[in-house]
């Protein structure tokens, strides 16, 4: 028999299991948490107040990082109960810092049918040189990127976010080309704050052919704080 579709949170944080969380709900979407390393440090970040998300705690030591095989088996005891809209490489974390995994994941998924989306600041270029990150990514059956551009120039962007290696916004906008071009759903994303212009950013992410989506300042003390980068 088929199994259903997720509608909303099958577990809620009340009842996520003790130790490092992997794999969570939100909504219909299940999310996969592996690392808590970020080459950014980005000032609306909510990882600055808590590392709580959906009721789950989701901060990881290096020690604490999951391979393959324990994301996978965690994967198994949650595809049990029913299909997810997505499943989403996420967390408060960047995930390309773990290219491997994601990669080997994505495959895993795709073979099962699964939708899968990474959540990233665009800078798996940087982080993984030499690699043909976007070619990686594609042959692994990725299907859609939500890429945090944030600003409409290299300035804006470093006071913002803080990125810990250089070039990163021009990085992020050759990601989000790259990926765009190599037939990955692409959304560039920017956070509502004050002094960011919105309306300038959406207009990079026209030069660069994607979608463009605002994201709400999500206050730290809610407890059911979103993702979607």
């Amino acid at each position: 028999m088929k199994k259903k579709r997720c509608r909303s949170h099958p577990q809620s944080g009340e009842n996520a299991a003790a130790g490092p969380t992997y794999v969570y709900w939100g909504g219909p979407n299940l999310y996969l948490n592996l690392t808590s390393r970020c080459s950014a440090s980005c000032s609306f970040c909510l990882r600055n107040w808590s590392w709580e998300v959906y009721g789950y705690d989701l901060y990881l030591n290096e020690e604490e990082e999951p391979g393959v095989d324990q994301v996978v088996a965690a994967l198994e005891a949650e595809l049990g109960r029913c299909t997810p809209v997505e499943v989403v490489f996420t967390g408060l974390g960047e995930p390309t810092l773990r290219l491997d995994v994601v990669v080997a994941l994505i495959a895993w998924l795709s073979e099962r049918g699964l939708s899968t989306r990474i959540d990233t600041n665009g800078h798996a270029a940087l982080l993984n040189p030499g690699r043909d990150v976007v070619g990686e990514l594609v042959r692994a059956g990725l299907v859609a990127t939500s890429v945090s551009l944030n600003a409409p120039d290299e300035a804006a962007y470093d006071h913002l976010c803080r990125p810990a290696v250089a070039g990163a916004y021009c990085a992020v906008k050759e990601f989000i080309r790259d990926a765009a071009a190599a037939g990955i759903r692409v959304t560039a994303t920017a956070i509502l704050l004050p002094g960011i212009d919105v309306e300038r950013t959406a207009l990079v992410a026209a030069e660069l052919g994607v979608p463009f989506r605002v994201r709400p300042f999500v206050d730290f003390r809610a407890s059911t704080a979103g993702e979607d980068t």
